[in-house]
Order: structure tokens, then C-alpha cells, then sequence
């Protein structure tokens, strides 16, 4: 069953962000995840926006998506 780690962050710099996200993507990809959603334009129909970026990781499972978070290989990234 599918499993989705949805991430809410604020990005202060740009530059530091680009080296998180190179580092990041082939650790997610390792242990099986996919980016559902990775930024983007965001249009607002309704309410209010905080600014903050969005990102939905598929994971083929709960064990999946911890196994990632709790690697060796994402800590020193973190």
C-alpha cells in the first residue's frame, strides 16, 4: 500500500535549498520514493497561502518512507 511523506517547508536560502535538494533526490530514490509534488506555481482559489513549499513523496510503504528517513544516508543531509 501506498505510503506519502508530505513536506511544508520554508526555503530562507536558495542556494543552500539547490544543494539539499541535488543531495536529497537519489537517497529518496534509494529506497523507493517518487515526488509527487515538488514546488511549483501555486494559484490560490480559496483562502490564504503561507508561502511555504510543498512536497508529496510517494514510499511503497510506511517502512519504506521511515527506512528513508532514519538512513545514514539522509542524516548528515538533514
Amino acid at each position: 500500500m501506498a505510503y506519502y511523506l508530505l513536506i511544508e517547508a520554508e526555503v530562507l536560502d536558495a542556494d543552500r535549498y539547490a544543494v539539499y535538494r541535488e543531495a536529497v533526490t537519489p537517497v529518496i530514490a534509494q529506497y523507493g520514493g517518487r515526488f509527487l509534488v515538488r514546488g511549483g506555481e501555486v494559484e490560490v482559489f480559496e483562502g490564504e497561502y503561507n508561502g511555504r513549499r510543498r512536497v508529496v513523496i510517494e514510499f511503497d510503504s510506511k517502512e519504506a518512507a521511515r527506512g528513508f528517513w532514519d538512513s545514514p544516508e539522509y542524516a548528515p543531509i538533514k
